[in-house]
């Protein structure tokens, strides 16, 4: 039985140990396509991804399932070379403390999501970036492009555009980066992990 067969049975949650860590060689390669149209495999598992999500930003199921709150996960780290992401964004609460008219700034599972263009100016967060495959803290600033266009399929098998800016724009590249082997650390500067070009834009 595949590991994505295990992940997809009905009973089956997403948790942490399921989440492969930094050295293992999946997630330095570059995963296949999702065949068109979309299988109910990848959709269940597509499904699992968004879950455990949710589970891993609400406190309480947090706790008691033992997860780190994500915003984002590739397949990649569950060792399933697929082009497949899910991101959650939640939107903030206003200054009173009143939870938001919409849950989510962006909440969407992505399959073959590429990136079609991007601006000059590049970005990075304030406080860098983590990853639920990493389990040390790496500091620097992760530069990414500050605003992307991005292409992909829905579980309908749809083709969808969306245009991002800021923290979703860098939520989406960091886990478009780990269909392509890519992690979060490779995109600091190693020499000078706080160095500020021209023109970057900081997020807090």
């Amino acid at each position: 039985m595949s590991v994505q067969d295990k992940l997809i049975r009905p009973s089956r949650v997403i948790t942490m140990d399921d989440i492969i860590r930094e050295g293992q060689p999946t997630l330095r390669e570059r995963a296949k396509d999702v065949s068109l149209p979309i299988q109910d495999e990848d959709i269940i598992l597509g499904e699992k991804m968004l879950q455990f999500l949710k589970n891993s930003q609400d406190p309480a199921t947090a706790e008691k399932m033992g997860l780190r709150g994500g915003v984002g996960l590739a397949a990649p780290q569950l060792n399933i070379s697929k082009r497949i992401i899910a991101v959650l964004i939640p939107n903030p609460e206003d200054e009173d403390g009143n939870p938001p008219a919409e849950s989510y700034s962006l909440q969407e599972v992505m399959y073959n999501p590429k990136i079609v263009a991007h601006s000059v100016q590049e970005a990075t967060l304030a406080d860098g970036e983590g990853c639920l495959s990493v389990d040390r803290e790496v500091p620097g600033y992760v530069i990414r492009h500050a605003r992307v266009t991005v292409d992909y399929y829905n579980k309908n098998g749809e083709k969808q555009r969306i245009k991002l800016k800021g923290y979703r724009a860098i939520v989406v590249q960091h886990e478009i980066d780990h269909t392509n082997g890519i992690m979060f650390y490779d995109r600091i500067n190693e020499a000078e992990p706080f160095a500020v070009k021209e023109g970057l834009l900081i997020i807090e």
